[in-house]
């Protein structure tokens, strides 16, 4: 009797506390959807949740650039609480990521993800009325928690929320205007969607270049979960759509990967068809691109999915739609809430099959991998021995096993450089990855060098196979290949004596750090413009000249080298002697000084706001050296003559006048540097007497187009994040320190004649160069002898012409070097 009251106090103790937890509203002062919550007050939303309930515990996994917390929530049941530890590492014991496979997990994972985009702003509202929902029983809620582990990221993006949130508050009308005409409808760039450095960060869950991705995908790795969910938001006037995904799904997506999406999307349709809430499914949002938070989740064995809310930022507190009817914020965070507590239903309901699938997934990969090419060789250079441990790092933040081959042998696959069948003598050092691992689903979406789709109209990029983007060659071997222990040799950096002078190669994007970081200490650096030999070392076109004249100020300039050495990992060789093994000598002309460059780069209203934060990125966080943001609504104010080199990301500079390029023009012919990218090539092309000219497709009359085939027909003009192989001038600064054979990823399908008067340094040479990713058949032909990267000189200065963007998404790595040679190494020689 006395077990019987004592159970019975601790569930009404139980049922008090839930009682007892304040709603959202009671907490806020408002009630959700009247406003848009600022981030700290959600976090502290959550943070008095975790004391108030010993079913939810928060974690503190990271911090944004402009210093806000990142949290997720864990909410279970009291008893899975308590064993949370124990339950989590059974999870990923079944994946193989700690050793051998468990299957002792029999325990539903679900992460839900919130708020990605800053100003697809409400499901983080939604995040609070569910997680209340589930700590006080809604919707039956209690029972599935019995057996499920919901993790929430309330905000993944908290600097671009409340980048939105402080707007909004700033313009809404007092009683919401839903006229899309007013100021609370129309965000000033760069808008609330992407993070701090203005990165969508959907699109880095792979390349993980961002602080918040970074600490995000650490956070996931110890989880694992069954099912990701992300909660976006799309147009005014499309209704909800939820899973199963759009066509092309890429063909590592398995069929129970598939047939669980129908069955979650049609648990969701129930609820939403009991309100008489419209929706869609399977025509819009597509599962190809890897980098995005519903396929990178699937691609390591989850239930990954994508929910679009109609709104965005356009939609505010209320919006009028082109019905007549008015969405309101209300409305939006009741659905991403409804289909939340959905999707944490359906899992309750079949976790003992998620978590078979989960081992059954990874029992796969591990086992019997379905990739063609069982193992990827990856070619030893040492002289990309800097790209080479770059890319160890990111295979690293992969989670994916690598090794080595440890003896040499002859090896017989495909060539990623060839784009055929090779087969040659091995070395020992090369890098080995076997698809006989846990992440071997990864590796082949990540690895794959020229992805099938079954469908042209993608949502994203069609291509990044990571050789290409790492410029190292590799073989995909369709046998199994054991991998050696990795044994890579650490840089040993040495203490630098006294010399006449020091060299550095200029073989990796190291060496250009190294260079910014000379910069910076006031260490003058010269750059050689031809091959050069001393003390019987080579240094290649670019390498560095550090002498002692003229850097007589600097009292310790052998202990600065040393420490930027061992910082960067690069060799600085002493030079005894100003006298060359063979010319040229230290004194040489060939070898230039190189000024420390002032850098203006333009963003604001007619800037990609992606494009400009790519470059911004770069500098502060990659190169580390200092820029000049300059708005373009102040250029015709800014003193031109203050700078020597300006940068144009790529945009339509809509508001820019014809005397606004003219000075730009004036500014390069008085010596300046102008460095032009993507779509802003198009503010010099086409004058009557200019040297870049726009190439024209062939117009063909077509009388009788049908009309459901326009989409399509304009694909055929269109580029999608194809990969090309451009050939390079190895002897022009541009391409110093690069491979005549560059991989350029392509997102646009304009193109421009080969410069008559200027330096074609990186062309399209033929339609064959076509490597990977959709292009259409119209585009690849315009894209045969087209001039991709070139420098026309003009008066004194430079104009250098990027039709393609070498920063892209800051996970194209051998476009940092790139880069760097337009900044340093153009318009000294």
């Amino acid at each position: 009797m006395r077990k019987i009251f004592i159970l019975l106090l601790f569930i009404s103790s139980q049922i008090l506390i839930g009682q007892d937890i304040k709603s959202p509203a009671e907490m806020l002062g408002y009630k959700l959807g009247d406003k848009f919550t600022f981030h700290h007050q959600v976090v502290d939303y959550f943070k008095y949740l975790s004391e108030s309930s010993d079913q939810m515990k928060l974690v503190q996994y990271g911090e944004t650039y402009e210093g806000r917390p990142l949290y997720y929530a864990v909410i279970s049941s009291v008893e899975n609480l308590q064993k949370l530890d124990e339950i989590r590492e059974a999870n990923v014991a079944q994946t193989g990521l700690t050793g051998s496979q468990s299957s002792a997990a029999n325990t539903a994972m679900v992460w839900l993800s919130y708020n990605i985009h800053g100003n697809e702003a409400s499901s983080t509202e939604a995040s609070m009325k569910t997680a209340y929902e589930l700590l006080t029983g809604g919707m039956d809620s209690e029972s599935w928690l019995e057996n499920t582990v919901v993790i929430m990221d309330p905000c993944v993006n908290p600097d671009g929320r409340d980048r939105y949130a402080n707007f909004y508050r700033r313009y809404g009308a007092k009683d919401f205007n839903p006229n899309l005409d007013a100021v609370e409808h129309d965000e000033p760039w760069p808008g609330g969607r992407p993070n701090h450095y203005l990165f969508d960060l959907n699109r880095d869950w792979a390349w993980q270049t961002q602080a918040e991705s970074k600490a995000r995908m650490k956070a996931y790795h110890e989880w694992m979960p069954h099912i990701h969910v992300d909660f976006h938001e799309q147009s005014i006037n499309s209704p909800y759509y939820f899973a199963p995904a759009a066509e092309p799904l890429h063909e590592v997506i398995t069929d129970w990967q598939k047939d669980f999406q129908t069955q979650i999307g049609q648990n969701h349709a129930k609820y939403f068809d009991q309100n008489n809430w419209l929706y869609f499914t399977r025509e819009r949002f597509d599962l190809f691109y890897p980098s995005y938070g519903d396929t990178y989740p699937t691609f390591n064995g989850a239930i990954g999915m994508t929910y679009e809310q109609a709104g965005n930022g356009r939609a505010g507190l209320g919006a009028l739609t082109n019905l007549g009817d008015t969405l309101t914020l209300k409305d939006r965070l009741e659905h991403h809430y409804t289909t939340g507590m959905s999707t944490i239903e359906i899992a309750s309901k079949n976790a003992s099959k998620l978590n078979n699938e989960f081992r059954k997934y990874f029992n796969r990969n591990i086992n019997n991998p379905q990739d063609e090419f069982k193992s990827y060789v990856i070619k030893w250079d040492d002289r990309k021995k800097d790209d080479l441990k770059a890319l160890l790092s990111f295979l690293e933040s992969q989670k994916i096993e690598v090794g080595q081959l440890g003896k040499n042998q002859r090896i017989s696959g495909y060539s990623y450089f060839n784009r055929s069948n090779v087969s040659y003598e091995s070395n020992e050092m090369d890098l080995l990855i076997s698809s006989y691992q846990p992440k071997s689903t990864l590796i082949q979406a990540l690895f794959d060098p020229k992805p099938d789709y079954s469908d042209s109209l993608t949502y994203d990029i069609t291509a990044w196979s990571i050789p290409y983007a790492y410029g190292l060659e590799t073989i995909g071997v369709k046998t199994k290949l054991i991998p050696k222990s990795l044994e890579v040799e650490e840089f040993d950096s040495k203490q630098l004596l006294n010399a006449y002078a020091y060299g550095v190669k200029w073989n990796s994007f190291n060496s250009a750090q190294f260079l910014a970081e000379a910069m910076k200490r006031n260490i003058k650096v010269r750059v050689a413009y031809k091959n050069l030999k001393f003390d019987q070392v080579e240094f290649n076109k670019g390498s560095l000249i550090i002498t002692r004249t003229n850097n007589e100020t600097i009292y310790d300039l052998s202990e600065h080298l040393s420490e930027m050495s061992e910082e960067f990992d690069v060799e600085v060789y002493p030079i005894s002697t100003g006298f060359a093994d063979k010319i040229y000598d230290i004194g040489s002309t060939e070898i230039q000084f190189v000024k420390a460059p002032k850098i203006a780069v333009l963003m604001d209203e007619g800037v990609s706001s992606l494009a400009y934060g790519e470059i911004w990125h770069f500098f502060e966080q990659s190169l580390d050296y200092p820029i000049n943001s300059i708005r373009t609504g102040s250029f015709n104010r800014v003193n031109l003559s203050d700078y020597d080199q300006i940068i144009l990301p790529s945009g339509r500079y809509r508001d820019f006048s014809e005397d606004d390029v003219n000075r730009l023009k004036d500014f390069a012919k008085a010596g300046g540097k102008l460095i032009v990218m993507g779509s802003a090539v198009s503010l010099f092309a086409d004058e009557e007497k200019g040297d870049l000219q726009s190439k024209e497709e062939e117009e063909k009359e077509e009388i009788l187009a049908v009309y459901e085939n326009a989409e399509r027909e304009q694909l055929s003009s269109s580029i999608f994040g194809a990969i090309y192989d451009v050939t390079l001038d190895v002897s022009h600064p541009l391409a110093f320190g690069l491979d005549s054979q560059y991989f350029s990823l392509k997102t646009s399908g304009s193109a421009y004649e080969y410069l008559k008067n200027g330096w074609n340094v990186g062309v399209i040479k033929n339609s064959n160069s076509h490597i990977a990713g959709f292009a259409g058949f119209k585009a690849n032909e315009l894209q045969s002898e087209s001039m991709v990267f070139g420098v026309e000189s003009t008066g004194r200065g430079e104009i250098v012409y990027m039709m393609d963007d070498p920063l892209f998404r800051a996970f194209w790595y051998k476009g940092k070097m790139l880069m760097s040679n337009a900044l340093f190494m153009v318009g000294n020689d």
